[in-house]
């Protein structure tokens, strides 16, 4: 950009960028106190990026069906700081995804609340000084390429706190983690997260992901997962979505896998008022392995973003990406997915699979599958549908006497179950279910 559209770009700032760049001293004060040098440089790289760029509007490509500009218009409290009686309301109330059996990390408004001892995995935080070795250090200080991603510069601007999770090498995680996001509050407020996590190798481990919040209160959600695969590394991840209906919910999982790594995830997402989820995967090893699936569901004038990429540089690994999006109302679904296969990265195998079921004529889904391959001996694909419910197999269930809700309920199960049935962690995949059928019970 050059000098003279930074200084029209500055001169163009809504209220809510001025206002977060005015609260920008006040997030260096709080972590400069973890003294943790590649926190400051990403600091420092995520203000020059939201500076020279400001919030994305339809003009940016990647955010041509997600106009954030417009939803942050207004800014919310950055420091959304959580009172003793806050995170007691937390951590006594009932879950809509309790894990039976699970290692529960609980997080209010962005901060970790949780002291951990458990057996086969470190546990800590920037904020409290905690050190985990070296390869937690090198994973904090590894330049990502979504770091250029505004959300992410917006997390990165204002995190309170930065929670690790390291499994040790030839670790198998006996429990399930189960990573419990709640906001709460009365006033509009952003609460933004990071979790740290490197499964080492040949580990493995099976974590849930959640996240919860008011209904009828207008907070934003900021939270990055990033996670480090060693070699020969198991992964299994479910992500469910169930953030109150005025919110706005951002969440980036940026993933890189190292050789014949396994990489597993589930996101469903049924609740915010607008979402966006960004999985990113580097391929950084051969012969790793990568399946990413989601199942969302929208109703009202719901609006839910999933912008991936699949980044191959590494010979003979494989990607799965499989999206089922059903649509009631006036609701509207964006997919955009690609990619890409560097020179190097020969013997490539990747497909890329967006489905869209509308159940209202008011419903819109917009789907923008692409490949940008480099390399000359690779087998990728893409294909992206949209539709409406089968009235054949509608007629056939309610001649047998079903209720037209229940025989829709019947379908739309059958639809997203494509994207759910395939989790091995039973625990994890009961959650994932029982998502879908809150929804669906939910449905006028």
């Amino acid at each position: 950009m050059s000098i003279a559209q930074t200084a029209d770009r500055a001169t163009m700032r809504t209220a809510a960028e001025e206002a977060i760049l005015a609260r920008l001293p006040d997030a260096k004060a709080r972590q400069n106190h973890w003294g943790n040098p590649a926190i400051a440089k990403q600091r420092d790289e995520a203000r020059a990026i939201l500076t020279a760029q400001g919030l994305p509007t339809r003009r940016v490509e990647d955010w041509k069906y997600t106009d954030l500009r417009t939803l942050m218009r207004e800014a919310s409290e950055p420091f959304a700081d959580a009172t003793r009686e806050m995170v007691a309301e937390a951590e006594k109330a009932e879950s809509a995804y309790k894990l039976a059996g699970a290692t529960r990390v609980l997080f209010v408004n962005g901060r970790c609340f949780a002291t951990l001892k458990e057996d086969g995995f470190a546990f800590g935080s920037l904020a409290n000084n905690d050190d985990l070795g070296p390869r937690m250090q090198e994973a904090l200080s590894r330049r990502r390429d979504h770091a250029n991603n505004v959300a992410v510069a917006l997390n990165t601007l204002f995190i309170g706190d930065v929670t690790l999770i390291r499994i040790p090498a030839r670790t198998a995680l006996e429990k399930p983690l189960h990573l419990d996001f709640r906001n709460v509050g009365s006033q509009p407020f952003a609460a933004n997260a990071r979790v740290q996590i490197v499964v080492e190798e040949g580990a493995s481990a099976a974590i849930l992901e959640t996240h919860q919040g008011p209904n009828g209160l207008a907070y934003q959600s900021n939270v990055v997962v990033e996670i480090d695969l060693g070699a020969g590394a198991r992964l299994e991840h479910v992500r469910i979505d169930g953030s109150g209906d005025k919110a706005l919910s951002l969440s980036t999982q940026g993933t890189r896998l190292d050789r014949d790594a396994q990489f597993d995830s589930l996101s469903v997402v049924t609740g915010a008022a607008v979402s966006r989820h960004q999985p990113f995967l580097t391929f950084a090893g051969p012969h790793a392995n990568a399946n990413i699936r989601g199942a969302i569901m929208q109703k009202g004038r719901q609006h839910a973003d999933c912008t991936l990429i699949a980044d191959h540089r590494a010979p003979n690994c494989t990607s799965r990406e499989t999206f089922k999006t059903v649509l009631d109302d006036e609701a509207r679904g964006v997919f955009q997915g690609k990619i890409v296969v560097a020179q190097a990265a020969q013997k490539t195998d990747g497909k890329m699979a967006a489905h869209a079921l509308l159940l209202s004529e008011d419903a819109e889904a917009n789907s923008k599958p692409e490949l940008e391959i480099f390399a000359d001996d690779v087998v990728c694909g893409h294909g992206a549908t949209v539709g409406a419910l089968d009235k054949t197999l509608l007629f056939y269930l309610r001649a047998r006497g079903l209720p037209e809700k229940e025989a829709q309920a019947l379908l739309i199960e059958a639809f997203v179950g494509e994207a759910i049935e395939p989790v091995v962690h039973d625990g994890l995949r009961d959650i994932a279910v029982a998502a879908a059928h809150r929804w669906l019970a939910t449905r006028g």
